[in-house]
């Protein structure tokens, strides 16, 4: 080899294959309803865990079994928390989807009734969040996601549109069975602030804008962010992305769990940037994923 002969680099590297690159800059132009830019959307996890076993979320890791510190810190969000939530939404007449575990429709089921009440959408979040869709067999993961929905469905009168999988945990053929199971929408895949069509098997879905920034569980409880500094985070992200130029419609997601947000401190510091992006409503669009999707598929 001559001195400054270097070895060819493949370049074309290992890919999922579910969507080929495009820049923002580059999309079809439209709008989102009323001429406006940006849509946001707030979504609010209930999730239900099953005691001793399976995956959690702990407040403190490591505790020793059986451990009634993290589970009752859960359970708070679905005795307390998420009221204090609905009713703080409810007052700014603000639209509240809700990231659904079934199991809540059996273990609260006046929780689920008093969302179902307010109007949410209910967004498919597995069983518990102390299962995964990892390890199941292609039958085993097709009738847990048609169980779900089912579940879903009895409790509220409609079948959920889209799925948010438990711990963002995904196998190879999960696209293909949301598509084959009726879900028309999916919050796993977070590389974008448009919806995006993800190619399958079985044909397009569609995967919405889901934040793992603005989310109270990676920044409060993963990261150790403040409740005030999640609510700068809130403002600034909606600040900057209504100031955005040009003719690129943007969604803008804050994830919410009834177990962190709805603690009262959190809660109170939340209200200033809800208090913020309320006073510019007239600006923006204030809506909820299944109607993200349905305009987006019409329009773009």
């Amino acid at each position: 080899m001559a001195e400054n002969d270097t070895p060819l680099l493949a370049d074309h590297l290992p890919s999922h294959g579910r969507y080929p690159y495009s820049p923002i800059t580059k999309r079809p132009v439209f709008q989102w309803p009323g001429g406006r830019q940006l849509a946001v959307y707030f979504a609010l996890g209930l999730e239900h865990y099953a005691f001793g076993e399976g995956l959690v979320e702990d407040l403190v890791p490591g505790m020793s079994a059986p451990d009634v510190l993290n589970t009752s810190w859960r359970e708070y969000g679905e005795r307390v928390g998420a009221w204090r939530v609905l009713a703080a939404f409810q007052s700014y007449g603000i639209p509240l989807s809700v990231l659904l575990n079934s199991a809540v429709c059996s273990h609260a089921p006046e929780l689920v009734d008093a969302f179902a009440r307010a109007g949410s959408e209910f967004i498919a979040h597995g069983r518990s969040n102390s299962d995964s869709l990892q390890g199941l067999s292609e039958a085993q993961e097709a009738a847990y996601l048609a169980g779900v929905a089912d579940r879903i469905e009895r409790a509220t009168g409609k079948r959920p549109a889209g799925w948010a999988s438990p711990w963002i945990a995904e196998t190879p053929r999960t696209p293909e069975l949301l598509v084959a199971q009726g879900y028309r929408y999916v919050c796993d895949w977070t590389m974008d602030d448009q919806p995006v069509h993800l190619h399958t098997a079985n044909g397009p879905l569609l995967a919405m804008p889901y934040s793992q920034e603005l989310n109270d569980s990676s920044a409060m409880i993963g990261r150790h962010v403040g409740p005030r500094e999640f609510a700068d985070m809130v403002i600034d992200q909606f600040d900057e992305m209504l100031a955005t130029p040009g003719d690129e419609p943007l969604v803008m997601s804050v994830i919410l769990h009834s177990f962190i947000i709805g603690q009262p401190f959190r809660l109170r510091a939340l209200r200033r940037a809800i208090d913020h992006i309320a006073s510019h409503r007239g600006a923006v669009w204030l809506t909820n994923p299944g109607a993200i999707a349905s305009h987006f598929e019409a329009h773009a």
